[in-house]
């Protein structure tokens, strides 16, 4: 059985060979990086299933390279780790493309717990997308295609990264019906995921630069004031 991959990018040495540790005992295949630079080209040989990088690093800091790998539309999970708590600091490795982050000092433990329910969830993300659906879902003015992951706006590719992939194509199943900040992180993120619910706002934020013509007055991704999200296809 193949071994899952994780790239460990930390400038601390101490940090970054606890991590490698706890990640070998637990049977995955892991290299580090001790600088932006380096782990930015690992990524592009190790091909890594879980990425986990220190937010402030030599060379390249950890946002940019989530920042570089949304821009690519990779789909590669980051977790992000910052020795800052503030919900500023968080949003910002959201917003460059995090799917997760833990703040220091953190728990090993909770760390390779993480790491695992991203591997489950990435197992089986296609088939949960592709699941009782045609292969294309069109709408007025863009087209999502389930078997090649691509969304296609008024006849130009977009690229998404994974979670923006599957929120869209969970509100496009379940229109015209409000959703929760809560429901919308147990279905596209998993139960086990326990970061913020502001994680949602940050993605319908990029999906919304993607999909609508004007994102300060939606046609399709709409805000319910105090409550979530709905998605009108027609």
């Amino acid at each position: 059985m193949t071994k899952s991959r994780v790239l460990v990018i930390d400038d601390e040495r101490s940090h970054r060979e606890a991590i490698r540790y706890n990640l070998t005992v637990e049977g995955y295949e892991v290299q580090v990086a001790k600088d932006g630079k380096t782990g930015l080209k690992t990524i592009r040989t190790f091909k890594p299933d879980v990425i986990i990088t220190d937010a402030v690093l030599p060379s390249i800091s950890g946002i940019e390279i989530s920042r570089t790998l949304q821009s690519e539309g990779s789909t590669i999970p980051v977790i992000m780790l910052t020795a800052k708590a503030s919900v500023d600091d968080r949003v910002a490795g959201l917003d460059a493309g995090a799917i997760d982050y833990v703040t220091k000092p953190f728990s090993t433990r909770e760390l390779v717990a993480r790491v695992a329910a991203q591997i489950r969830r990435s197992a089986f993300d296609q088939s949960e997308v592709t699941s009782d659906h045609s292969d294309v879902m069109q709408f007025d003015g863009f087209t999502i295609d389930l078997a090649s992951r691509l969304l296609c706006v008024r006849g130009h590719e977009m690229s998404l990264n994974l979670r923006e992939f599957e929120l869209l194509v969970y509100l496009a199943n379940n229109p015209n019906r409000v959703h929760t900040r809560d429901t919308l992180l147990s279905k596209v993120w998993g139960t086990d995921y326990t970061g913020s619910a502001r994680t949602v706002d940050v993605h319908m934020r990029w999906l919304r630069k993607k999909v609508e013509v004007n994102p300060s007055a939606p046609r399709y991704l709409h805000t319910v004031r105090g409550v979530g999200y709905r998605f009108t296809g027609s």
